[in-house]
């Protein structure tokens, strides 16, 4: 029987810092380390011969037998709990978090399960550190943002604590893995740009020099305005996940928010650009979500000049039905492989030869995101170096 190897098992397990115990096809307690001992509160007198839920939180004891039996019946080594947090029970009466491997074995003919044991008290702790520093980050951004050219240096040592937690946990998930790599990259840049400009304002002071100061000036605010669009996305992509968004339905002309538009585009023009007004609209209202409605429209009219070279038309149409409004921003630029095409939407997602670009990935995913709560959909035709076509379709009344 299993006494027989106790020796064997008895030096194997206290060399093993976390928790190991053997339990029969039964349940019962077979053998433990003093790594048990100490992390359940029990002497091993107390543990051996006993049944295994005395080690279980008494609440998850109606359904542990089915996991057992379970387990039993297709036997093999891997992670117990896949997809559920885990608890072990104290001797005091209280519980805490664990991890927890199984291994079958089989000793003299008999069967037993051998169980390797970790407290993650202070991982889980550290995750709700984190999760309440990220939480406390989204307000600053929140409170701040209008500041954000006076509060450079506050938002870069933020963003350092940040990164720095976030390469120390482990458990991570893979959203804010790739949410640390984008801002790390994003951020750089722009930074490295304002506080050069900041640096060379003071050494020009001469009222002859105002062409120079206004120079760095305009660089300062173009990068100031590139980090607060990257700010406003992730909090988008936070809200959306959590259900946050509280859409703002009204009855607006198309014209106000495509003069808006347009306006905005027009300083990001490059040499020769131009976009060409829609026609007909003067007459056509929404009821939507203006705002909205004018963030997927900016979106698309800003990769259009992003991606289209100088001395290129951007051109803007907008049909309406009885039912659906139909916008649509067509550019002659380097257009988005076959390859990438299924992925155009996914979140980060950036297609081969758009990388060396300034971007996130995160844009389409927003806008695509928001027209389906809205109702609608965005779409696109494209060819490699032969531009792109994408198409917003909208009810004409929300379901307010």
């Amino acid at each position: 029987m299993f006494q027989s190897g106790k020796g064997v098992f008895d030096t194997l397990f206290e060399a093993v810092s976390e928790g190991v115990l053997v339990v029969n096809k039964n349940q019962q307690i077979i053998s433990i380390n003093k790594s048990v001992e100490s992390m359940f509160g029990y002497t091993k007198d107390e543990l051996l011969n006993e049944h295994l839920e005395i080690l279980i939180p008494k609440k998850y004891h109606p359904n542990h037998g089915a996991h057992f039996s379970g387990y039993m019946k297709h036997q093999e080594k891997r992670q117990m709990g896949r997809g559920r947090d885990l608890f072990g029970a104290h001797k005091n009466g209280k519980t805490f978090p664990v991890e927890v491997g199984l291994n079958p074995l089989k000793v003299d003919g008999e069967t037993y399960i051998m169980a390797l044991v970790i407290d993650i008290s202070i991982r889980k702790k550290q995750e709700e550190e984190l999760h309440e520093l990220n939480n406390e980050l989204e307000k600053k951004v929140a409170e701040r943002t209008e500041q954000l050219s006076a509060t450079v240096d506050e938002l870069k040592e933020a963003q350092n604590k940040i990164s720095n937690a976030l390469k120390k946990e482990k458990e991570l998930n893979e959203l804010k893995t790739k949410f640390l790599s984008l801002v790390s990259h994003e951020f750089k840049t722009p930074l490295s740009g304002i506080l050069t400009s900041a640096m060379l304002l003071g050494k020009y002071k001469l009222s002859e020099q105002q062409e120079r100061r206004d120079k760095h000036i305009k660089t300062i605010s173009d990068k100031v305005h590139y980090l607060n669009n990257i700010l406003n996305d992730f909090l988008s992509i936070e809200k959306l996940e959590t259900g946050k968004i509280n859409y703002k339905y009204s009855s607006f002309r198309l014209t106000k928010v495509v003069d808006e538009v347009i306006y905005n585009a027009n300083m990001l023009l490059k040499e020769g650009q131009n976009i060409n007004y829609p026609k007909n609209i003067d007459e056509l209202s929404l009821f939507q979500d203006e705002k909205i409605v004018e963030l997927a429209l900016s979106n698309l009219v800003h990769n259009a000049i992003k991606y289209s070279p100088e001395n290129s038309n951007i051109d803007i149409k907008i049909e309406q039905g009885e039912s659906y409004t139909r916008f649509e921003v067509k550019d002659s630029g380097i257009g988005i492989p076959a390859a990438d095409q299924k992925q155009i939407f996914n979140r980060y997602f950036r297609a081969e030869n758009a990388l060396l670009s300034q971007g996130t990935g995160i844009g389409l995913n927003i806008v695509k995101s928001h027209l389906n709560n809205l109702g609608g959909n965005v779409s696109f035709v494209s060819e490699e170096n032969k531009g792109s076509t994408f198409t917003i379709k909208l009810p004409n009344k929300a379901n307010s």
